[in-house]
């Protein structure tokens, strides 16, 4: 997500909304269809700011299950994206939400890693 500097701070204030964010991971089933609904055992999101003007989102979900919860950590990812937005449009809507991808998953059928990506972890 690219933002210009006015909003780059309002989105250091952002913080604190975390825990509203972090439910929608957790109503994964509710708006993607075929979803089942999972207890998760931990959600965490982090936002942060790169270059001045861009924001990071990343979102883990874990679960003790035998299935991934790759949907849940995107679906929370890519809400936390649209808040921002959302909260942000008054200062401007020069922002573009440029990416959402998997960069690890383990447990379920398969691991799934994005080399490139993880390695910046």
């Amino acid at each position: 997500m690219t933002v210009n500097p006015a909003i780059a701070l309002a989105i250091i204030s952002l913080q604190s909304q975390r825990l509203t964010q972090l439910s929608s991971s957790r109503k994964t089933s509710d708006l993607i269809p075929l979803c089942h609904p999972l207890a998760l055992d931990q959600v965490t999101l982090d936002i942060r700011l790169e270059d001045g003007n861009t924001v990071v989102i990343e979102c883990e979900c874990r679960v003790t299950h035998t299935t991934g919860v790759e949907m849940e950590a995107l679906t929370g990812a890519s809400i936390a994206a649209l808040t921002v937005y959302d909260m942000t449009k008054a200062l401007s809507h020069n922002i573009r939400i440029e990416s959402t991808k998997l960069l690890i998953k383990t447990g379920g059928k398969r691991t799934v890693r994005d080399e490139e990506a993880a390695s910046q972890l």
